[in-house]
């Protein structure tokens, strides 16, 4: 009906009320969806809101603020609109407002078109918005503290170079003060900065340990809260993917077993990077793949990987008990006595199951390692052909060193199944049954 030509000179009107009102309206429109967004843009209404941005009251600037978040949520190009109209040294100046709702009214905006992608990001940090973010999670009021954290936390994400300008303005030692706020909202923030700053590399991982967040972080993973949890076990798996010191030192704050309670207490999506925690701790070394042993991580494993619906998360369960099993034959055989090889086999084998979850439920970590035969027995009967011969494999090489063993594979039907595989002549696996037909004389073999 042609309401934006209608509005745009009522923001320039005498009296402030309506000035505000019509800015207002314009935010609520763009908020709306992108097409709005896209007329706010194309009528020309960006470069008035700028450039009464600075000499306006904090009403008519809260306002401002909203339109300018609101057109820029929407899309990059969108928001590279906003940068290019010079809005965003306006925002940075309103960072230094003296009103709270001001700050965090620019905060948001800042944020909302950071987090696209890194040039935009860097335009943010170019306008000199960081050391006022800094300031800003230092404000007593809650609602700034949040939003200038997630400002900084969206500003992190996208690279190393990003983060560092975030952690050179001195931002990890305010936030991790603040791991410990009751405020729930604030928290999840705070874990999410952190993250974003730790997930790039060990040196930045490892400025946010030496802010001694350990084990203070631990109760996080308690907290009432789902995505206060979610964040603090996420924090926690950035630190411990880069190397096997770093996850040494969580182990040794009692990490790991705390990881292990936060599955076994929560269900869904919240459950997801705890479980690639403990993957990648298990992954790096012996040593730290028994540690999550120790700590009864197996079974808060293989539940996950029964009780959850969706695949990406049985993935990550299926990954993780891989990661653990894959270093020795004890390693093996906890994950095998935990019988969660023929759950594996048969996600595996099943055609509904996603790509990524076959790949990762494919066993040949844990086989390769695996002599705990009991557990392997079983899935002679339904393992398919390139899976079959790292089963026949693992029998091959201890059948002819154990003669209980040998026993038991005539008594339970074993030896049978195995003269039933079809190998090719040649092939690894015929050698494999051939080793195993050796250990017994030739009538059984018949």
């Amino acid at each position: 009906s042609g309401v934006m030509s209608l509005l745009r000179p009522l923001l320039l009107d005498v009296i402030p009320t309506i000035q505000q009102t019509a800015a207002l309206a314009l935010g609520r429109l763009a908020n709306y969806n992108d097409d709005l967004a896209e007329a706010v843009v194309k009528g020309d209404i960006l470069p008035q809101l700028v450039c009464s941005l600075s000499e306006q009251n904090r009403f008519y600037k809260k306002a401002a603020a909203f339109v300018l978040r609101a057109v820029g949520k929407h899309s990059p190009q969108l928001a590279q609109a906003i940068v290019h109209c010079g809005a965003l040294e306006m925002l940075v100046i309103c960072l230094e407002d003296f009103d709270p709702g001001v700050k965090e009214a620019a905060s948001w905006a800042l944020e909302y078109i950071a987090r696209h992608n890194s040039e935009l990001s860097q335009a943010v940090v170019d306008a000199g918005a960081v050391p006022l973010l800094v300031l800003c999670i230092q404000e007593p009021e809650i609602a700034l503290k949040r939003i200038a954290a997630s400002t900084l936390s969206d500003i992190s994400k996208h690279s190393p170079e990003l983060a560092q300008t975030v952690v050179d303005a001195g931002a990890i030692a305010h936030l991790a003060q603040m791991i410990l706020n009751p405020d729930a909202k604030l928290k999840r923030q705070v874990l999410s900065a952190l993250s974003q700053i730790a997930k790039h590399s060990v040196d930045l991982a490892e400025l946010v340990v030496e802010a001694e967040i350990f084990p203070v972080v631990l109760t996080c993973l308690k907290d009432s809260d789902e995505y206060v949890k979610k964040n603090g076990a996420t924090l926690i798996r950035e630190i411990a993917k880069h190397t096997p010191e770093l996850s040494q030192l969580i182990v040794n704050a009692g990490g790991v077993a705390a990881v292990i309670d936060c599955i076994g207490s929560c269900r869904g999506t919240v459950r997801l990077p705890g479980i690639m925690m403990l993957g990648y701790v298990a992954a790096h070394s012996e040593n730290l793949s028994m540690a999550v042993i120790v700590s009864k991580g197996i079974p808060p494993l293989c539940a996950c990987l029964i009780e959850e619906p969706e695949d990406h998360i049985k993935a990550a369960a299926a990954w993780a008990l891989g990661q653990v099993g894959r270093h020795t034959p004890e390693h093996a055989r906890a994950v095998a006595v935990a019988n969660v090889l023929p759950t594996l086999l048969a996600m595996y084998m099943d055609t509904r199951s996603s790509e990524d979850l076959q790949m990762k439920a494919t066993l040949k970590n844990i086989l390769q390692k695996c002599t705990y035969l009991p557990a392997l027995e079983p899935l002679l009967h339904d393992a398919p052909p390139n899976i079959m011969k790292y089963i026949v494999g693992q029998f091959s090489k201890v059948l002819p060193h154990d003669s209980k063993a040998r026993r038991l594979f005539v008594t339970t039907g074993g030896l049978k199944k195995v003269q039933e595989i079809k190998a090719e002549p040649g092939s690894l696996l015929q050698e494999y049954i051939n080793t195993i037909n050796n250990c017994y004389p030739e009538e059984i073999v018949r």
